[in-house]
């Protein structure tokens, strides 16, 4: 572990948590058995404007639900592990898939079951309000709370170590990800 700016700089993939890092950590259970999350969406044009950069994006979370799937498709994000009981099994498998050493992935978590993870990455982050031990475990901790843009502040500090961020003004939206492809 070096100096965190030439550290951050070297991470190629990022994995994020959902409830608690994507979102406030709040869900509303429906009649339907699906849940109502409320996401940022400055985090979300961040996600997809860093796969339009070239990065790969997983989410790796034990939390379920067609609204949730939904809006993750609607990002363009592929890599989905959701209702995941075995959370470090999944990163080892999104590395395998994507080509990425633990070494260069960045994690984001904000509770217990995310710590195996955190510590098996090279940049293992989280949000501001995220459990003291996940505190603990973080190179970085943002100074924004879960869906609150804390992952808007983790993925544009990472593209801006890398040359990456605003390299031009156009706009990010699943139909500009699907004609890029």
């Amino acid at each position: 572990m070096g100096n965190f700016k030439e550290d951050i700089a070297a991470v190629e993939a990022l994995v994020f948590d959902v409830d608690g890092v994507l979102t406030d950590g709040g869900i509303v259970p429906t009649p339907d058995g699906d849940f109502i999350r409320r996401y940022d969406a400055k985090d979300g044009y961040a996600l997809a404007y860093a796969m339009r950069m070239g990065y790969r994006i997983g989410i790796i979370t034990g939390g379920r639900g067609r609204t949730l799937e939904y809006r993750m498709r609607m990002l363009g994000i592929e890599d989905l592990y959701l209702d995941c009981m075995d959370k470090m099994e999944a990163l080892r498998d999104f590395c395998t898939r994507s080509g990425t050493d633990l070494s260069r992935v960045l994690f984001m978590g904000d509770d217990i079951p995310d710590l195996e993870c955190m510590r098996a990455v090279g940049m293992p982050v989280c949000p501001a309000d995220a459990a003291a031990e996940v505190v603990e475990a973080a190179r970085y901790v943002s100074e924004f709370a879960g869906g609150r843009g804390a992952v808007r502040d983790i993925v544009e500090q990472v593209l801006r170590a890398r040359g990456d961020w605003a390299k031009d003004s156009r706009g990010v939206t699943p139909s500009c990800l699907a004609a890029s492809r």
